[in-house]
């Protein structure tokens, strides 16, 4: 059974497009898109490729041949994905060039090698580059992916090309795919809930990154929600005899879905606290006056306003009732390395982004503490939001403009050119 190709997605040159109209045309709109013509000063695109567009394969075995990876065995499937193996670089790369002088009939590690239909971690964003070589890209908008699941919701089609069961998957046919082919030196941007599968079309080597940001928070509740539920009503039947009723569903749903409510809450605290701390900074050190043309401070407000809506909703959601192990000491983060890196990579990457000086590591660190005076602990959504409003508050009055930032967590704008 063919599947029905209904479009492509569109290719923009990176160089001509500013970080704000990637924002409103892609990463708000949750479009997919590739971008070109951003590779050019990439290392790895020296190092790692010959001059033929071929990888160097002796160039990883040199460097990074005895680092331990995960490898998949394309032509094997382990329950919802494909079989894993774990060996060294040295070992792969082996596999990988006795494959080639075979032809690769005898390996199923590299040729021919795809990705199973699936969406990504979190429902995360990410960003895929390739440093060599070419990939076919098949995507299904959230829209559609009921489409691609069971009567019942619980598993997912493996493999798009397969003779896939109209009894099983009886939407399957009515899916609508959007085709794309990625070449060397060009990246994918893979929005959030996009059910997507990949294949080499050739010797390809590509570095992938996922991550969150204020625009796609609400897609990682909303996973977390529904398999909080699925976790809980898996285990519906034990809840009269389970002294830790609601413990053994955030630690299945954690097993599961790699994060639990917990987990995101303790998240979303500090990436609040890295974000107010970081205008906090930006304002000490150049005041007010660069409030209304600051990129940057719009950002960072976007970001606050943001974290507010999804603490809200977590409030008067059931799925935390109890606030099973909500707990955060602001005062032991802030001497917390993993946050400090945080702190800091935060103001450098927006920095960077907007065009914007960095204040100094040191700097920075002592108008954090001078700052963040909030010693009581958050135990839950309800703490956390009562910390927002302080800490919004105190930032306005700090500047004598205590409605500016508030109504600004509520109506900031998407970004403006200014």
């Amino acid at each position: 059974m063919g599947i029905e190709i209904g479009g492509s997605i569109e290719k923009v040159n990176g160089k001509e497009i500013s970080y704000n109209e990637f924002v409103e045309r892609y990463l708000a709109k949750n479009q997919p898109v590739v971008l070109t013509g951003l590779m050019d000063d990439w290392r790895a695109c020296k190092d790692w490729v010959f001059d033929s567009g071929k990888p160097n394969l002796k160039f990883f075995s040199t460097h990074f041949g005895n680092s331990k990876v995960q490898v998949a065995d394309c032509g094997t499937r382990e329950f919802t994905d494909q079989k894993r193996v774990e060996m060294t670089v040295s070992e792969f790369i082996d596999h990988w060039i006795d494959a080639k002088e075979c032809g690769g009939a005898s390996n199923s590690f590299q040729e021919g090698s795809w990705t199973p239909l699936h969406a990504d971690v979190f429902r995360s964003y990410s960003w895929s580059a390739n440093v060599c070589g070419k990939k076919k890209w098949l995507f299904l908008p959230p829209s559609q992916c009921h489409l691609v699941f069971d009567r019942g919701f619980k598993s997912c089609v493996y493999n798009i090309f397969d003779d896939v069961s109209e009894t099983n998957f009886p939407g399957f046919k009515k899916a609508i795919w959007l085709e794309c082919s990625q070449e060397q030196n060009e990246i994918i941007f893979v929005p959030s809930g996009w059910y997507h599968q990949v294949h080499n079309m050739e010797d390809t080597i590509s570095i992938n990154h996922n991550w969150f940001n204020a625009y796609n928070l609400s897609w990682v509740l909303d996973l977390l929600s529904r398999d909080y539920k699925e976790a809980k009503e898996y285990i519906e039947d034990i809840r009269d005899i389970c002294d830790d009723f609601e413990g053994l569903c955030q630690r299945n749903l954690a097993a599961n879905t790699g994060m639990n409510f917990s987990d995101f809450f303790i998240f979303l605290s500090r990436f609040f606290s890295a974000n107010i701390l970081q205008l906090y900074c930006q304002l000490r050190e150049e005041g007010i006056s660069v409030w209304g043309s600051s990129k940057m401070a719009k950002h960072l407000v976007f970001n606050l306003a943001s974290i507010r809506r999804i603490a809200l909703k977590l409030t008067s959601m059931d799925v935390v009732a109890g606030n099973h192990g909500f707990f955060l000491d602001l005062m032991e983060t802030l001497d917390d390395p993993n946050f400090l890196k945080l702190f800091i990579d935060v103001g450098r990457a927006y920095g960077k982004i907007h065009e914007q000086q960095n204040c100094s590591c040191d700097t920075k660190k002592a108008w954090m503490v001078e700052f963040l005076d909030y010693s009581s602990h958050i135990r839950n959504p309800e703490d956390f939001v009562k910390f927002i409003d302080y800490s919004v508050t105190k930032l306005g009055a700090t500047f004598c403009e205590e409605n500016l930032l508030l109504s600004g967590l509520n109506n900031w704008p998407l970004f403006e050119d200014q």
